[in-house]
């Protein structure tokens, strides 16, 4: 018999990693590296691309990274590759969140393979969706993919829920625009389309945006146009994990990316309105109204898009990857 070594080549960590960076990030900072060491691939939080003001404990990069690992996952399981999380990460390397150990799988994962298509095509809708409902057998897929990657899901299905949610969204939008260092940050990340990563505006419009929002607190309007956005949605649901530590954000992060592309497959996609997660007396009220233990970690909207929306930018393949000769 014949036997052949396998190697994790560059071009297939590269097809990986490109499906990787796909994955949503708070204000599209993309706050991933990944560094390849056949048969390995590292997950490293890049902390420069941090957001001290809006996310000071690194608990949404932490998830936005976690996002990335699952399409990593999904697109080992498409190229039939087994994926083997490597535990725990060393604590001498603390931007390590996880290590993937790739091989030709004997049986791949076809429920993560079928997620794929869904890797490219997942948005964040940030429009009013249509006004078609989402059925309960629907949501009952959407719950099951949260649980698969150790979270959950609350459907908030009452009126007085959805209301009181979106009050906390309005309080948390007004607290976040006051804080003038809050507002510098959103407009640091006011990006031209060009550089491949942040929240994209016109060139010719961008310098008097950035200005607006630096200097006015615009939190009133913002929080009035969240709380349309908020009622409008066809389902509101808060993501949460049983607690608050490290592996709860990968946990959530894992969960988030699972649920965006089962949505996907339903025809459905997601926005996020986490300012009262954002703000800890928030989030604390937030899990509250659930009715469940644990820790809110995102609360997103979902629904059936009108029209389509294109892809935000990503940044060259060669700024995140890192190949360990």
């Amino acid at each position: 018999m014949i036997t052949t070594t396998w190697y994790l080549t560059r071009d297939v960590a590269s097809t990986l990693i490109g499906a990787a960076v796909l994955a949503p990030s708070s204000h599209n900072t993309q706050p991933w590296v990944f560094r390849v060491r056949d048969p390995y691939i590292d997950l490293l939080a890049d902390r420069t691309r941090a957001l001290p003001a809006n996310d000071p404990d690194d608990r949404e990069l932490t998830i936005s990274c976690a996002c990335a690992l699952f399409n990593l996952r999904v697109a080992a399981a498409h190229a039939q590759l087994a994926c083997t999380r490597k535990a725990p990460p060393d604590p001498a390397d603390p931007d390590c969140l996880a290590t993937l150990e790739l091989a030709p799988a004997t049986a791949p994962d076809t429920s993560l393979a079928a997620l794929f298509d869904a890797v490219a095509l997942r948005r964040t809708y940030r429009r009013t969706f249509t006004d078609r409902p989402v059925t309960a057998d629907v949501l009952d897929a959407l719950a099951e993919a949260t649980s698969r990657e150790g979270a959950w899901l609350h459907i908030l299905d009452s009126s007085a829920q959805r209301h009181q949610a979106a009050e906390l969204v309005a309080e948390g939008d007004e607290d976040q625009w006051a804080d003038p260092a809050w507002r510098r940050e959103l407009a640091a990340w006011m990006h031209p389309r060009r550089l491949g990563d942040g929240l994209t505006l016109p060139g010719l419009t961008l310098p008097i945006a950035q200005a607006v929002v630096r200097t006015f607190d615009m939190g009133y309007g913002v929080a009035a146009r969240d709380i349309q956005l908020a009622d409008a949605s066809p389902v509101l649901a808060v993501l949460g994990t049983p607690g608050d530590a490290l592996a709860d954000w990968i946990a959530a992060g894992q969960a988030l990316q699972r649920l965006l592309l089962t949505a996907h497959l339903h025809g459905l996609q997601a926005s996020y309105l986490n300012q009262p997660i954002q703000m800890a007396p928030l989030r604390t009220k937030l899990r509250q109204l659930t009715g469940r233990t644990g820790f809110a970690q995102i609360l997103l909207r979902l629904g059936y898009a009108e029209g389509e929306v294109p892809a935000t930018p990503r940044r060259p393949l060669e700024e995140v990857i890192e190949i360990d000769e």
